[in-house]
């Protein structure tokens, strides 16, 4: 069995307690609900303070959970609720297209994907939920960077890499491209991260009309693309598949 490391246990059971109860909780109360030492408890509540988990109360003294806790609550939430929200679109998306399918969420300077539904079809696939994908390059990450100003400064702050000859990587270039994809809404990647592979991506908004993630298509160039065009047919299905995401979670405008 793998060895486990005692302070985020100890950390873990300071949090635990403190979400627990009703009441704000003394150093004195949680050393002994804890069983640890005074001491050992006041470097654990000192650095959880530190990281915003815990707060202070400064005419008493007490703990209770701090804001950071609620704001890591929300994100998980958030993805959660964009994951179930779109899995009976998702699904339907996968059958009419016929190629996989992938919602994606920023993520430090990429794009995590939350799911994946397989192409439907018998051939070997690999599950690639908890993957990261560039932002520059990928569909999924150039609607991201179009529409959340957060996704398009961790685009510009970050290395952008040549995966193909067909990369963006020029700033001026990728803003132009960036452009493009706010006017028409959607997103292509043809070669752009990996040889013969075509993608399309669009955008999904909440009920305060704030981009929350992208979905999108990925399969082999000769399937998705007519020369050096997505299908119309694929854009549209993503599309329509984004909008109806995006009125399941309040966005009115969709």
């Amino acid at each position: 069995m793998a060895r486990t490391i005692q302070s985020l246990e100890r950390a873990a059971a300071v949090l635990r307690l403190l979400a627990g109860g009703e009441r704000r909780l003394g150093l004195s109360e949680i050393a002994s609900a804890l069983d640890l030492a005074k001491g050992t408890a006041h470097g654990l509540l000192r650095t959880l303070q530190q990281e915003g988990f815990v707060e202070q109360e400064a005419v008493t003294g007490r703990y209770q959970l701090g804001a950071e806790l609620l704001r890591l609550g929300n994100s998980y939430l958030d993805v959660h609720e964009l994951r179930a929200r779109a899995l009976v679109w998702t699904d339907d998306l996968a059958r009419s297209s016929g190629e996989s399918v992938y919602l994606g969420v920023l993520h430090q300077q990429g794009v995590l994907i939350v799911h994946h539904v397989f192409r439907p079809d018998d051939s070997r696939q690999v599950l690639e939920v908890g993957a990261m994908q560039p932002l520059h390059s990928t569909a999924l990450g150039k609607v991201l960077c179009a529409f959340d100003p957060v996704a398009h400064s961790e685009a510009l702050d970050g290395r952008r890499t040549d995966f193909t000859d067909r990369t963006v990587t020029g700033e001026d270039r990728f803003e132009t491209l960036l452009e493009t994809v706010r006017a028409r809404g959607w997103a292509a990647d043809v070669e752009e991260t990996w040889d013969g592979l075509a993608s399309v991506a669009a955008p999904i908004h909440d009920r305060r009309r704030m981009p929350v993630g992208a979905v999108g298509i990925t399969g082999a160039v000769e399937r998705v693309c007519e020369g050096e065009e997505l299908l119309p047919r694929l854009v549209a299905a993503v599309r329509d598949t984004a909008r109806a995401v995006s009125r399941d979670l309040g966005a009115r405008r969709f």
